[in-house]
């Protein structure tokens, strides 16, 4: 448990009788309890980078789904730079080398990262499964040999990397995991349900910030080609009635940049490329007031 919280009242998040129907899901709980509209959710305009941070604030510097495309991103002041995954095409080395070479350039104080479903290589079971297949899906990552990939992330020496564990940084508690629901087979897919709950529930009580690569159900995760939503709803229910960060960042979906809250948690889904993967969708910034020292 973190400091101070009371440790009564434990919140236990179970199933959602519509976890498998994410539209279905959101159609119900926005009909029997207007959860997705005004008062209870409304949007937010990002803040201008020339903006003035307010004194005893940390200015947060948001940015997902690069792919291997930040050459021409123009990135803008902040103290902690949060990219929440998809920063390579299929995770192969030598794009991580060349993220971690971008992110060395970068002024920023601290830097965290988590994976996102095209980071093939960091995930193990992953890879140990595609080694198995005797077609080949991602030629290029099934041509690696175990030595070149065992210890990805160790590349990634110019920033912490977080899966399914946390950081504190600058006295906010971070979290960051690289899990979504099931999507075509990619790297960290999981089955919607009790698969992707098991891994909510290893987030603690007392986070600020959680970082995931895919959104919760009904925010920033309409997908209007297939006229659905797609967030995860163990996700949403885990962010809203358990762990209640200041703040909720994700990518994974390109289509759905931009902020929202709840008033409590402010939503961002910061994928800076775009739907056709230009990556013209501007950094987001954000600015939290300091934690009291402990």
């Amino acid at each position: 448990m973190a400091h101070g919280m009371p440790s009564q009242g434990k919140v236990t998040i179970s199933v959602d009788e519509y976890s498998s129907n994410p539209t279905q899901a959101f159609t119900h709980y926005n009909i029997n309890q207007s959860r997705f509209q005004p008062p209870h959710v409304h949007m937010v305009d990002p803040i201008s980078y020339d903006s003035p941070k307010p004194s005893g604030h940390t200015r947060f510097v948001c940015v997902s789904d690069t792919h291997s495309r930040t050459d021409g991103i123009q990135m803008p002041y902040g103290d902690v730079l949060l990219h929440t995954g998809d920063f390579t095409e299929l995770g192969l080395p030598s794009e991580v080398k060349k993220f971690n070479d971008w992110l060395g350039g970068l002024p920023y104080e601290f830097k965290v990262v988590i994976a996102g479903n095209h980071e093939l290589t960091f995930d193990k079971d992953f890879m140990a499964e595609l080694v198995k297949q005797d077609y080949y899906r991602f030629p290029s990552v099934s041509k690696l040999k175990p030595e070149d990939f065992d210890n990805v992330q160790s590349l990634l020496t110019n920033c912490v990397y977080l899966q399914d564990s946390d950081v504190t940084v600058k006295g906010f508690r971070i979290y960051g995991a690289p899990w979504t629901p099931w999507f075509n087979g990619w790297g960290f897919n999981l089955p919607r349900g009790q698969s992707l709950l098991d891994k909510w529930n290893l987030i603690p009580e007392g986070i600020d910030i959680l970082m995931t690569h895919g959104p919760p159900l009904g925010f920033r995760d309409w997908v209007p080609k297939e006229l659905q939503r797609v967030g995860c709803v163990e996700l949403l229910n885990t962010v809203q009635r358990r762990v209640r960060p200041k703040l909720h960042v994700f990518g994974g979906i390109h289509e759905g940049y931009g902020i929202m809250t709840d008033g409590y948690t402010t939503f961002i889904n910061a994928s800076t490329c775009t739907v056709s993967f230009q990556p013209t969708n501007p950094p987001i910034v954000f600015d939290l007031p300091n934690p009291p020292s402990s």
